[in-house]
């Protein structure tokens, strides 16, 4: 046989060459496919963490803050010897009314009453604007939402609940002093693999 025909005959691909390169090429897609869909499902598991992480502690920040500053009117700041006494408090297992600062988003803060509650399943603040002066046509409250998926809300009280009586954990406290310590407790759900650790504030005396 003439040598270019030989030469011609061994240029090309064989029918057999063809499929098992195409097999190969397709099980590397098959792999490439499955990596890239790990990938996503691990990020989609970790951006999650992340929001439920930053959600947890932006509620707790919150709520540590209103709690730890609840102002003292100025005619009821002397109080030797005694707890200091707020404007006005008071404390369910499950709710919690008490008058607070909350930040106007410009750098200062506006007196309100403040309900802690929980509706619907989301952890929330109904508030007023506070006012000194006789009630006359009360405003729409306004609902902020801390925090979603949440299946319970449990409240405490450290203190004595009679002058001469041992401290303790209460399930309710009426005032008109302020509990030494309160315990806010969300019940979650397990299937959301987020955890709420006990948040204890200390109530202080604030700036009238």
């Amino acid at each position: 046989m003439p040598p270019g025909v030989e030469r011609h005959r061994h240029s090309g691909f064989t029918l057999l060459e063809l499929l098992v390169a195409l097999t190969v090429l397709g099980f590397l897609v098959i792999a490439l496919n499955q990596g890239v869909r790990t990938g996503l499902e691990f990020w989609d598991v970790q951006n999650r963490k992340i929001v439920n992480a930053t959600e947890i502690d932006s509620t707790a920040r919150i709520l540590r803050n209103l709690l730890s500053d609840i102002p003292i009117p100025p005619e009821t700041a002397a109080n030797p010897g005694g707890p200091p006494v707020a404007g006005a408090f008071a404390g369910k297992s499950n709710q919690l009314t008490f008058v607070g600062e909350l930040p106007t988003g410009l750098g200062s803060t506006q007196r309100a009453d403040i309900t802690l509650t929980l509706r619907g399943g989301r952890l929330v603040l109904v508030w007023l604007p506070h006012r000194h002066e006789l009630p006359g046509a009360t405003p729409a409250a306004t609902e902020t939402e801390l925090m979603s998926g949440v299946d319970g809300l449990q409240l405490a009280y450290w203190g004595s609940p009679s002058p001469g009586a041992p401290a303790g954990w209460l399930a309710a406290w009426a005032g008109p002093g302020l509990p030494e310590l309160i315990r806010v407790r969300l019940i979650l759900p397990e299937r959301g693999g987020r955890h709420w650790p006990d948040l204890i504030a200390a109530p202080q005396q604030g700036e009238p």
